[in-house]
């Protein structure tokens, strides 16, 4: 795939060696708030994904892409380290799964950069056939307490069904659809402190885990995070394919 524009944000896939030393170094700028790079193994098996500010040429967001025939491959993703995907191998058709998304602390109050990031998406999963969009969605921080009511909302309208539930296999979670909250959700709340790449998957019909990966590592807690093409509401993939 090329280039994708929208106002003043463009977006590249590329394999190149720069552009993914460009992305690890803002990647680990974003997760651990201080120069490095975020390197693993995943990035020799995945495409690139560049969000750039044409104005100024600064790198405003990136996330890499991993594609799958079915889900009897998805054992080799991200994050099968995390979730036990036993369920998803009955999925027959292809799966791209999208990791490592993050924004640039200087662009972080633009939602034009995640609206640019799903309409490379969109453009990418027509392309490529693509059936199941998926991967991790995380919470800044371990402290679970903190979003009691996005917990809750998830609990109550966004659970995976259960024909493709993720199992525990990580060795620290927290399960939060057994945890039973008397009172509802602050919706307003509930929104606002979920990751924005999250709701984006919640409006387009997007479901999660039942559980949340604990990870000391990268000082985050993270939800397996699923969206069928089929599923998508109408007006809404009218949308995306407009933007």
């Amino acid at each position: 795939m090329g280039v994708f524009s929208r106002g003043r944000y463009i977006t590249r896939f590329s394999r190149e060696t720069h552009d993914v030393r460009a992305a690890q170094a803002l990647r680990h700028q974003t997760f651990r708030g201080r120069p490095g790079l975020d390197v693993d193994r995943f990035d020799a098996l995945a495409d690139q994904v560049l969000i750039e500010d044409s104005k100024t040429g600064a790198l405003a967001g990136c996330f890499r892409l991993m594609t799958f025939h079915t889900g009897l491959e998805l054992g080799g993703s991200y994050s099968a380290q995390y979730y036990n995907l036993t369920a998803l191998k009955a999925f027959e058709g292809p799966i791209a799964e999208m990791g490592r998304f993050c924004i640039a602390p200087d662009y972080q109050g633009d939602a034009d950069v995640v609206r640019v990031a799903w309409g490379a998406m969109t453009r990418f999963v027509d392309e490529n056939a693509i059936e199941l969009l998926c991967g991790c969605s995380s919470f800044h921080g371990i402290e679970a307490q903190d979003y009691e009511d996005s917990f809750a909302l998830l609990t109550a309208r966004h659970l995976a069904p259960k024909r493709w539930l993720p199992r525990v296999k990580a060795p620290k979670v927290f399960e939060f659809a057994k945890r039973r909250v008397k009172r509802r959700p602050d919706l307003k709340l509930a929104q606002k402190k979920m990751p924005p790449l999250l709701r984006s998957y919640l409006v387009m019909g997007g479901w999660v885990s039942d559980h949340a990966v604990v990870d000391n590592d990268l000082n985050t807690l993270h939800v397996f995070t699923g969206l069928e093409i089929k599923g998508i509401p109408p007006a809404r993939a009218r949308l995306l394919r407009a933007t």
